[in-house]
């Protein structure tokens, strides 16, 4: 028996040695893990039968979307998917097929009561191609790495423009128009189109004074793909609250002013790069913003954007709405 003692002592030393061994796994290389812009290209019967529209000036070429893709844990890839719509929604597992050499995954609907969303796609040059299912119509589509959008030098500010004139030459009118100009401030009197500049932006400082009234909703687009929200969210500091990159970045803080008093908004944006300060707190300091968010005119996010002020949802008022775009 006490021959046997030294014996087992190894055995026992050589399977503590193993454990670890087998732990240490090697991190999934798969290439379709980072971010992608989409474009989704739909029919105008499709359109109709889903019930979407081209608000504003919405890039002709394809519906936006976006798509992330992470490793969770040992070899599981999870993500994320931003659609026409809402905010961004998790994706529990992206599942590679290696028979047929492809990816697909299943989300539920957000904003449409229709059964769960499926998405199938391959991977062939650094690019995506697939297709989904939305309530029976297959939306074929396309997905193109986002661009890091990382710059190797500080802003250089140039001269601010004040986009807010009396005759509004400086936005396209949308149809249904319910922006008007009442002594000196532009008003959305009710639900209506979209605002969007005439001019395009890169790198810039924004200054914004607005209001709304109790229970309304609004929004800035800057870039016209990064919703910043404006909403009377009664407390609330979620990524989908007032102050927030509308479902990817949370106000630190709770920083509003009561429905009805003005408010106002200065933000800067260099690259992914965004800082927000709302009646002069800032609420979200110097954090990438990971993609486009759903409602974007486009997902081309590497080219500079107009502004985008959201006017289908509620009332809402502006009296200053001042860029100063960076000039390097």
């Amino acid at each position: 028996m006490n021959k046997l003692k030294p014996i087992i002592l190894l055995i026992a030393i050589a399977l503590t040695a193993f454990v670890p061994v087998q732990a240490q796994r090697v991190e999934s290389d798969s290439p379709l893990i980072g971010k992608w812009d989409l474009t989704i290209n739909m029919t105008q019967q499709q359109i109709e039968n889903l019930g979407l529209f081209r608000h504003g000036l919405m890039a002709s070429d394809g519906f936006p979307g976006w798509l992330m893709v992470k490793l969770s844990g040992f070899s599981t890839l999870t993500g994320y998917y931003v659609g026409y719509e809402g905010s961004a929604r998790p994706i529990a597992e992206v599942v590679y097929d290696e028979a047929t050499d492809k990816y697909h995954f299943t989300i539920p609907p957000q904003w449409m009561d229709i059964d769960d969303l499926y998405f199938e796609f391959s991977l062939k040059d650094d690019k995506l191609t697939g297709y989904q299912m939305l309530d029976g119509n297959k939306l074929e589509w396309t997905g193109v790495r986002a661009p890091s959008l990382k710059r190797t030098a500080p802003p250089i500010w140039g001269n601010p423009i004040e986009m807010i004139t009396e005759n509004m030459e400086k936005w396209v009118i949308p149809q249904n128009n319910k922006f008007q100009m009442i002594d000196g401030v532009m008003v959305n009197t009710e639900s209506g189109g979209n605002l969007i500049s005439i001019q395009k932006f890169e790198d810039f400082k924004l200054h914004v004074e607005f209001r709304y009234p109790a229970g309304s909703n609004s929004g800035i687009y800057l870039r016209g793909r990064h919703e910043l929200q404006i909403e009377d969210s009664k407390g609330r500091t979620d990524d989908v609250s007032i102050g927030g990159i509308y479902g990817f970045i949370a106000p630190a803080v709770y920083a509003a002013n009561a429905p009805g008093e003005w408010q106002t908004y200065d933000v800067t944006l260099v690259g992914r790069h965004v800082t927000v300060l709302l009646n002069g707190t800032e609420i979200i300091s110097n954090r990438p913003i990971p993609g486009i968010t759903g409602g974007s005119l486009d997902s081309k996010e590497g080219e500079p954007g107009p502004f985008q002020i959201q006017g289908d949802h509620g009332p809402v008022e502006f009296r200053k709405f001042t860029v100063t775009p960076a000039v390097n």
